[in-house]
């Protein structure tokens, strides 16, 4: 019912592997920041029917690698994990993920 009155939507099907752990609320512009596998989301809270903005952030594919060769499973851990969203200023969010065990940050642009 949400779906279909346009005051949803839905972001990804089951399954995706998306594995959400940060999110970052502005409500003074009304948008949501959501930290996932190898992205960073920001969807729009007063046009649910916009398409979210997506940035593509994938771990180095040197370390990811690094991280097969180590045994681990490329799926669910070798992978640039998003788990920081800071407020930094009033143009800016600071963002760390997991860089398939080699930490990375960064600031993000906002506009």
């Amino acid at each position: 019912d949400l779906l279909k009155s346009n005051s949803s939507r839905l972001l990804l099907a089951l399954g995706d592997g998306m594995d959400f752990q940060a999110l970052l609320l502005d409500e003074d512009r009304a948008w949501l920041m959501v930290g996932a596998k190898n992205h960073i989301f920001l969807l729009h809270l007063d046009h649910p029917s916009r398409e979210p903005e997506k940035i593509f952030w994938p771990a180095p594919r040197e370390q990811v690698e690094h991280c097969q060769l180590a045994g681990k499973n490329v799926e669910t851990e070798c992978a640039n994990f998003i788990r920081l969203l800071q407020p930094f200023n009033q143009s800016h969010v600071f963002a760390c993920g997991t860089g398939s065990y080699q930490p990375v940050c960064a600031f993000i642009q906002l506009g």
